[in-house]
């Protein structure tokens, strides 16, 4: 987890999208990837 645990870092993810993950579809999951490719782009 990152300093804050706020995601882990990695995958960038936080801890509810991980418990997530495997239930969402396609087209929930892309506001996830918009998410994540914003914060590895921040460390």
């Amino acid at each position: 987890m990152d300093e804050d645990d706020l995601y882990c870092l990695g995958c960038f993810r936080t801890l509810d999208e991980i418990a997530v993950w495997g239930e969402l579809s396609e087209s929930e999951r892309e506001p996830v990837w918009l998410a994540l490719e914003e914060r590895a782009s921040q460390k």
